[in-house]
């Protein structure tokens, strides 16, 4: 490892470096760790451009969520410059039947009802199922989400459903890849790793006891522990 290589540490949808904070703890004084921003662009693409251009030289880049979808980008876009990927809790699949008109809905319902009542209707399907009584956890994850504001949220969402088709390429990522995922996690469950297992030629995947969607959240230790092994192993 050279001095100029970099963790970018890159949130998903509606996160901020909440999420990462037991990671960027672990690695502290070891290795430098930037965290991207992805709260100003409106497509993945613009987004793996602006967390290139935020560093020089090589890059481990860990992505969470949509996070993870913008590492593939940057990848797809730098392989030169990207010695090791971590992908949490995500997934390559192209746009679903009716994601648009549904994702278009809970858009509309942040400007009409605003984020305290969006954290309320979207984190319980986040989390590990027995988690969602747990108030420390509801409380930060809510907290972030009352950091975002609607119109955050309809970028985000606009670039999530313009994404490019990362099952077109991700059999041409060669990289040592992280592939780790909650085992209760609904929203990207662990067979969509297992797809993304089998495409690409230089990836592990890890499964993450008792954790739903926010793995690094619900069980920070453990996923710490990962990635820390990752960066520096």
């Amino acid at each position: 490892m050279t001095t100029k290589t970099s963790v970018v540490l890159i949130p998903g949808l509606l996160c901020d470096g909440f999420v990462w904070e037991p990671v960027r703890s672990a690695l502290h004084g070891r290795i430098p760790v930037v965290l991207a921003d992805l709260s100003t662009q409106d497509s993945l693409t613009t987004m793996a451009w602006d967390t290139l251009n935020a560093s020089s030289g090589d890059l481990f880049a860990a992505g969470h969520s949509m996070g993870a979808r913008v590492a593939l980008e940057i990848a797809r876009l730098a392989p030169e410059r990207v010695r090791r990927l971590a992908l949490l809790d995500t997934g390559i699949h192209p746009l679903k039947e009716g994601e648009p008109e549904k994702r278009a809905e809970i858009v509309a319902f942040a400007h009409a009802h605003g984020m305290t009542a969006l954290a309320k209707r979207w984190l319980p399907g986040m989390v590990h199922p027995d988690r969602t009584e747990d108030p420390d956890l509801m409380a930060g994850l809510t907290a972030m989400v009352q950091r975002m504001d609607p119109d955050l949220h309809e970028r985000q969402i606009h670039a999530l459903v313009t994404r490019p088709d990362a099952s077109e390429y991700v059999a041409g990522i060669t990289c040592p890849t992280l592939l780790a995922v909650g085992r209760q996690d609904q929203w990207s469950p662990v067979s969509q790793h297992e797809d993304m297992l089998r495409l690409m030629p230089n990836a592990r995947l890890a499964v993450i006891e008792d954790a739903g969607h926010f793995a690094p959240v619900e069980q920070p230790d453990a996923v710490a522990e990962l990635l820390r092994e990752w960066a520096l192993g």
